[in-house]
Order: structure tokens, then sequence, then C-alpha cells
């Protein structure tokens, strides 16, 4: 009986080839990619010719008599033929039977597409899908990216959207020149670019857009290109001294919205510096136990909207107290929320609940500054202070900065994020201990 093999497509292979068949008006030879498959040729042409007494037949190369530089000659008809040589690749990794034609006509396809899709055309893509996935801030971001840019290439190009290659290191000088012009401060720019390299790295993922073209540097070695770390994000003034803390604690706000205020600032900064977004839609199923004595609740767990990490944590006496004071408020069902920012029965949708967060986070932020000043705080506060203020007391307390990142959920921690994992929630917790 006779053997049968799964069958494995092949791939078409990719050369560059000298045509001397073909002789130019000058007295040139072309330069052509040739893709054979299953034993059939197809050519296309590249564009380039040289002149017969610079080409090396034996050696298959151009000979050092060339009068340019052949090194960039050649490197340049590579160029051309990778995208052929990419185009055979996934064809065969597709595993479908196919010719030569079908790597000329995936090529054109993806040519195509490049020059089809436009910057502000796929930001405007990417929005559409964050918002279809739920991804309601990114989706902000991006958003807000997009509207900066359109204004910037409509003044300076006279357009409503450029292509990817157009976007190189320049143009990133002169947008920043025009935001910094129009009063941006280094965190809006940091924001800004950070979210044009991320759309450039998704394009270009998808083959939208030409790696040639990144105007961003990703090393040291690549120094003359646009460096998105040069923005001052420096933090150091926003944390807030512990004794300062105190001064907060010991306030008693009349006003309803500042006593709202101040215990959402106090409860993120004894709960891992928990995001307002999360804090707002935290609700009475994220709290559990019963500790003895106070009958306070003992822990909290929640998954953080931004990332998706799930968090677990032990409540300390202060952020329980403070849950306790809301239960008879707002504990209708498990499913209510645990502070009163939103309302189930009206912000029914991510879409209303983010812009009402919108709304509430600007009024808490100004009531904390009041809170603040009636203090004698010199720090501005914020709710981004409560986050920044509990890393940088458990840094001063000598906790390890590991055990730190892994609390906050700082997706951002690369290097230390293959071993965040190992830690337990008890030696999160024992951290905890060094914010009272």
């Amino acid at each position: 009986m006779s053997k049968t093999t799964e069958h494995k497509e092949g791939q078409a292979t990719v050369i560059i080839h000298y045509k001397t068949g073909k002789t130019l008006a000058d007295g040139s030879h072309p330069f052509v990619i040739r893709i054979t498959k299953n034993r059939k040729h197809l050519t296309r042409y590249t564009g380039i010719s040289l002149h017969p007494k610079y080409w090396n037949a034996e050696k298959k190369e151009i000979r050092r008599s060339y009068p340019g530089d052949a090194k960039a000659l050649w490197r340049k008809l590579e160029k051309k033929a990778k995208d052929y040589e990419e185009a055979a690749g996934a064809l065969a990794e597709a595993d479908e039977e196919h010719e030569a034609a079908a790597v000329l006509a995936k090529v054109s396809e993806q040519r195509k597409a490049t020059r089809r899709v436009k910057l502000l055309a796929y930001v405007a893509e990417l929005v559409a899908a964050q918002e279809a996935a739920g991804q309601l801030g990114n989706a902000r971001v991006y958003r807000q990216t997009g509207t900066d840019l359109g204004r910037f290439i409509l003044d300076e190009y006279g357009t409503d959207d450029i292509s990817f290659n157009q976007v190189t290191v320049s143009f990133c000088h002169e947008w920043e020149q025009t935001m910094r012009a129009a009063g941006a401060e280094d965190t809006t720019l940091s924001v800004r670019f950070r979210t044009l390299r991320a759309v450039l790295n998704k394009a270009i993922a998808v083959g939208v857009a030409k790696p040639e073209h990144y105007p961003f540097a990703r090393n040291r070695a690549e120094q003359h290109k646009y460096s998105v770390s040069k923005f001052d994000l420096s933090t150091r003034k926003r944390a807030l001294p512990r004794e300062e803390l105190r001064k907060l604690e010991q306030l008693q706000p009349t006003i309803s919205r500042q006593r709202l205020a101040k215990d959402a600032f106090l409860f993120s900064f004894y709960c891992g510096g928990i995001n307002f977004v999360d804090l707002a839609q935290l609700r009475w199923r994220d709290v559990s136990g019963t500790a003895a004595g106070t009958g306070y609740p003992e822990r909290l767990e929640y998954v953080r909207q931004k990332t998706g990490g799930k968090f677990s944590l032990k409540l300390l006496a202060p952020a329980a107290a403070i849950l306790a004071s809301y239960a008879p408020t707002t504990r209708a069902t498990s499913e209510s929320y645990v502070f009163p920012f939103l309302d189930l029965a009206r912000h029914t949708t991510a879409a209303k609940r983010l812009v009402r967060l919108q709304n509430v986070l600007g009024w808490v932020n100004k009531s904390l500054k009041l809170l603040g000043e009636q203090a004698g705080i010199s720090t501005p506060l914020t709710t981004y202070v409560a986050r920044h203020s509990f890393a940088t007391t458990l840094k001063l307390a000598g906790t390890n900065t590991a055990v730190i990142s892994q609390a906050m959920g700082h997706k951002s921690e690369a290097v230390t994020g293959v071993y965040l994992d190992s830690f337990g929630s008890e030696l999160v917790d024992e951290a905890f201990e060094g914010l009272l």
C-alpha cells in the first residue's frame, strides 16, 4: 500500500535578476524581481537599470568601478524584493495552494491598502474599534489626539489628511512647536506623542504603514529620531508628605461635595492608590469580610478598568471606616455603587458612565484644592496626588519597588513584570501597613 503525506504548500522563491535579455535605450539592462513557484516564473520591473560594464555576471554583483554608491543601489533593490518575499511567506504560512501570480496580487493589494489608508482615517478606525470594545477611555485619548493632529495638518499642509510616510521626524518637531505655542505642557505633549507612536506601531503591524518611515527613536543608536522620553513628567512635587496628609484627615468639611472628595482621596491613598475611575465604580459586591470588634469590611477585590488587572487587598482601618460610613445610604443591594458618584438607574451604559465621571472628576479636584488650602497644604490636591502619595509613602518606608508596582497595577513596569506575580496577597497586605 502506498503511503500518503499531508500536503504542505511551499513558498515561492524571490530573487533580484539582472535581465540581460532586454536592453534599454541607454544600453543598460533592467533589474527585475523574479518570482518562481511550481517551476513557473513571473517578473516585475523595479525601475532600476545598470550598464553591463558595471555588472559582474560571474559573482552577480555590482562592480566596484560603478561611479555611484553600489551598496545603496543594492539595498534599494533588496528593499523592493522584500515586499514580495514577505507576501510569499504569508501565502506559504496560510498553506493554501497558489501560483506565483498570487504573490504579485498580494503585494499589489498591500500597496493599494497603504496608499488608501491615511493617518487621520486610521486614527478614526482605531477610535471606532475601541468604542465597540468598550475601551472608552482609550477612545477618548485617541480622538483628542486625532483632533489636535487634524488641526495642525489643516493649518500646515492645507489638507484634511496625510499619508503615513509624511509623519517624519520633522513633522513631529513642527507639531510639538505648534502645540507649545498654544500653551501645551509636557504632560499633554507626552500623551499626544505616545498616542501617535502607538497609532504608527499599529499601522505598521497591520501593513498599512512602512517601518522605514518610522520617526520615533527605539534606542540610543537612533538619537537622530524623535524621542518621546524627553518630556519632563517629573511628579516629585505631587507626592503629599505624611504629616500633610494628617492635616487633611483632621478636616471636617460641612459641604457634602467636599466631604465626598476628601473621603475619595483618603480611600485612594489607603487602598493602593486606586484610580478614581475604578474607585467611583466600586460596588458593594467588591467588598467582603467583617472585622471582629468594628464590624467593618475586611477586603476589597476589583478589576482595574484600564488594564483588566485583578486586585485583592486588605482594607486598612481608615479605608474600612470610610466604607462603613457610606453603607447606610448607598448599600441597597450588592450591585449598588459604594460611593454616590454614579446612579444605577441613570448611568446604564459605559458611555454614560464615562461622561458622568469626567464631569464628576472636575468638581472633585476643585473641592480637593479648596480643602488643601483650608488645611494649609502646599501641594495642590488632585485625585492623582493620592495615588502618587501612596507609592511615595511606601517607598520611603523601605517597601520593595516591585511590590509597590504590583499593588498599583503598573502595566508599564516591563522589567519587573516578569516576577511581580510571585508576590502573594499577604506580602502586599504587609506593605500596606507602612501607610499607617
